[in-house]
């Protein structure tokens, strides 16, 4: 017997398999994948999700036209607390991080090793000597200075790869700390905003998205599901911008601008011509000076800058005593 099983806490996983029975293979193309770590068949980032009926039943079908007894098991209210999710996530990424991290110490090992013995080898061979086709050492000679050759290309190939697993390494170590980052988070809240919005839209029969959602006792369940989802995020990422808030970062928005002040975004510093609800209109164009302003804007056109992305804020009056400082030093 074949199961394939979903939950949104584990995901859809194969079970009943072993090695060499055929099911990966007719499973493959409808979307599954093997998990060396777990040791079994599934569907890529199937956690935490509703389940895609439409591979789980691809797959079946493809299994019994096979000959295999498939059973499908689908329990959607089997979930893990988000927080949960994401202590794993963070783990994961930590563990990949060292996982890299000692993928690379022993490329650069092997490609210094490489590197000496190459240079041991290129030492051997007297300064300026060329090679001699007349000479009976000839032939050695030449597979010589073909194997230092091949060395030196060994060497230069494992101290690249060293330098890409030392970036995957970097990457996955400063993955918690971009996914928590304040601006992110900040998007990824006013996404899970409008999600419930819309979800709330579907589960009184409106249109939201562009479509309408079905509402047999199926669907309402499933809308039910990601509306408690949504908020269990919603207050998770909450948390991390309160604590944010809490360290010192500054959540701006409508209430600390008028009109003439200052945002700054990316080191820059431009004038606010208009304080909108989502966002400020400021001077468009792609514009390198430190301070743009509306008077010496080198564009006509002006951008929306959304709050965000502020990462500062200062007084017009503030910022015309600073110009008028920088003005007055001496020339260098």
């Amino acid at each position: 017997m074949i199961t394939i099983r979903h939950t949104r806490a584990e995901g859809t996983l194969i079970e009943g398999s072993s090695k060499g029975d055929g099911v990966y293979e007719i499973v493959r193309p409808h979307g599954f994948r093997y998990f060396p770590s777990i040791k079994a068949i599934g569907i890529v980032r199937s956690r935490d999700r509703a389940a895609q009926k439409g591979k789980i039943s691809g797959a079946a079908a493809a299994l019994r036209q096979a000959g295999h007894e498939v059973e499908t098991v689908i329990n959607e209210d089997d979930q893990r607390p988000f927080t949960e999710a994401e202590a794993e996530r963070a783990a994961r990424a930590e563990n990949r991080s060292a996982h890299y991290a000692e993928g690379a110490d022993r490329a650069q090992a092997s490609s210094d090793h490489l590197h000496a013995q190459a240079r041991q080898r290129r030492n051997a061979i007297p300064m300026g000597q060329p090679l001699m086709p007349d000479h009976y050492s000839y032939q050695a000679d030449l597979n010589f200075r073909d194997r230092t050759h091949r060395l030196e290309g060994k060497a230069v190939a494992e101290g690249e790869r060293s330098a890409y697993l030392a970036g995957k390494a970097e990457a996955a170590e400063n993955y918690q700390r971009y996914r928590n980052h304040p601006a992110t988070t900040l998007r990824r809240i006013a996404g899970l905003e409008t999600q419930l919005r819309r979800i709330h839209k579907w589960m009184a029969g409106e249109s939201a998205g562009g479509y309408k959602r079905s509402l047999t006792p199926e669907g309402v369940a499933e809308l039910r599901r990601e509306e408690e989802e949504t908020a269990e995020q919603l207050t998770y990422w909450r948390t991390i911008i309160a604590q944010a808030e809490a360290d010192g970062f500054i959540v701006y928005g409508p209430s600390h601008f008028t009109k003439g002040d200052y945002a700054q975004c990316r080191s820059r510093w431009y004038e606010v011509l208009k304080v909108n609800t989502k966002s400020l209109t400021v001077p468009g164009g792609p514009d390198i000076r430190p301070v743009i302003s509306d008077a010496e804007r080198a564009y006509s056109w002006n951008d929306r800058m959304p709050y965000d992305e502020v990462t500062g804020q200062m007084s017009a009056a503030r910022m015309k005593e600073l110009r008028a400082k920088k003005a007055e030093r001496p020339q260098q």
